[in-house]
C-alpha cells in the first residue's frame, strides 16, 4: 500500500471514533438531564406534600371551631389565632423546577388556599405510580398540573 491510501484510511478511522464519542457523549448528558429532572420532581412532590400538610393543620387546627383556610402562605409560618404562635412550616420552599419561591395558588371555594402548584409549564416525566394521595397527578401535562390541595373529609397524607 501507499503512504497515501493510509493516511486516508487513518484519517476515516479518527473521524468515526470522534462521530461515537460525540454519540456516546449526548446520551451521557441526556441520561443525566433525565435523572437531574426525576431529582427536581421528587422534591417537587416533597415540598407539595409539605405544604398540603401544612394548610391542612392550619385548617383543622382552628380555634373555636370556626375552621378556614390560610388566606396567604406567610400564615402557614406564624399562625397567630392561638394564644401561643403556631408554625406549620420554617419556610415557604423554592419551586424546585422554577428556583423561585413563587408559587401558584389554588383558591378554597369559601376564601383562602386549599392549595399550591408549581408555575413551570414543562411536561412531567413522571405520569403514573402516585401515592393514593397524589393519584390525581397522574397524566398531568404540566407541572402546574400537579395541584397539591387539602380537602376537609379527605387525609392529609403526606
Amino acid at each position: 500500500m501507499t503512504a497515501g491510501k493510509q493516511k486516508g484510511f487513518t484519517y476515516l478511522a479518527l473521524m468515526l471514533a470522534v462521530a461515537l464519542t460525540g454519540g456516546a457523549l449526548a446520551a451521557v448528558g441526556e441520561l443525566s438531564s433525565r435523572a437531574a429532572q426525576r431529582e427536581k420532581e421528587a422534591e417537587l412532590l416533597f415540598i407539595g406534600r409539605e405544604f398540603r400538610s401544612a394548610i391542612a393543620a392550619y385548617y383543622e387546627r382552628a380555634p373555636g371551631g370556626a375552621k378556614r383556610y390560610p388566606q396567604k402562605l406567610e400564615d402557614l409560618l406564624e399562625d397567630k389565632r392561638h394564644p401561643v404562635v403556631q408554625r406549620y412550616l420554617r419556610r415557604i420552599y423554592a419551586d424546585p423546577l422554577t428556583a423561585k419561591a413563587e408559587w401558584g395558588l389554588v383558591d378554597a371555594p369559601e376564601g383562602g388556599i386549599m392549595g399550591v402548584h408549581s408555575l413551570s409549564a414543562d411536561a412531567p416525566v413522571k405520569t403514573g405510580g402516585f401515592d393514593k394521595a397524589d393519584e390525581a397527578l397522574a397524566g398531568a401535562a404540566s407541572y402546574a398540573d400537579w395541584k397539591f390541595t387539602y380537602s376537609p373529609g379527605l387525609p392529609a397524607a403526606r
